[in-house]
């Protein structure tokens, strides 16, 4: 609504809607005095969407249909990027999570070593029976809005027509897949080493608010007009592999429905 292009197409959606409405009302016999006086409200509206204040102009945001960004979300590695073009099966661009941050990187150094403090603050808390709310900092919301600017920023470049997302019920079984992968890796044939390893690595890593970075991510996606999508995230395969045949699945799934 802050421009003449995006404004003009609220109205033709508002105009058809209301158009609609009235015809249907019309065709009744017999209006009572509530159907006439909601008849001449609707008009009214009609005659003030026909004549916005002016606003800059602006061309719409347009992506290519067969451009599409995944984001796959990680234990270790909490986002990465990959920009596919579906329809020739061809990756176009991969992103970590150092790139997407650059130089603000070290942030999220900083906010594992917040989190494992506040942690550690809780647990002796809990300990001496103690109040243990222990909040974060705003850190955590800042560094969302950077990889959400950054992820923005990338499908813009590449004009891409929507941003997968994986589906957030589906990370409680991301991260306890990628953990045992870990340990098995670190502890090979060795059951309860294996065990002892995953306890520990998931008190050291980062706890990631996937749900806040999705909010995040879908919110500033429908300022500039890029459309969102939840596609389901694979469990296996490196973090670049999964972005990647996210948006390759969610375009299939598109297909089909």
């Amino acid at each position: 609504m802050w421009t003449t292009e995006g404004t003009q197409q609220v109205v033709e959606e508002k105009v058809t809607r209301i158009t609609n409405t009235l015809t249907k009302v019309k065709q009744k016999a017999d209006l009572k005095d509530k159907q006439q006086a909601f008849i001449t409200r609707q008009q009214s509206t009609l005659d003030r969407i026909n004549n916005p204040f002016p606003r800059p102009s602006k061309p719409n945001y347009q992506g290519q249909p067969s451009i599409l960004v995944g984001v796959s979300f990680g234990l270790k590695k909490p986002v990465t990027v990959a920009v596919v073009d579906v329809v020739k099966n061809e990756v176009l661009a991969y992103r970590s999570v150092k790139q997407l941050l650059g130089e603000n990187y070290n942030l999220l150094n900083r906010q594992r070593q917040q989190q494992q403090r506040l942690s550690h603050e809780r647990h002796k808390a809990q300990k001496q029976n103690a109040p243990n709310s222990f909040g974060e900092s705003e850190l955590g919301q800042y560094i969302d809005r950077l990889l959400t600017d950054a992820i923005i920023a990338i499908a813009k470049t590449y004009q891409a027509d929507s941003i997968v997302i994986p589906k957030l019920r589906d990370m409680r079984e991301q991260i306890s897949s990628e953990i045992q992968s870990r340990a098995e890796k670190k502890c090979p044939g060795y059951k309860e080493a294996q065990q002892k390893y995953a306890k520990e690595y998931r008190m050291s890593i980062h706890r990631w608010s996937y749900g806040r970075l999705i909010e995040s991510i879908k919110s500033q996606a429908a300022k500039v007009g890029i459309s969102t999508e939840i596609g389901t995230q694979p469990i296996k395969g490196s973090p670049q592999e999964k972005a990647g045949n996210l948006a390759v699945f969610a375009y299939q799934e598109r297909q089909a429905a």
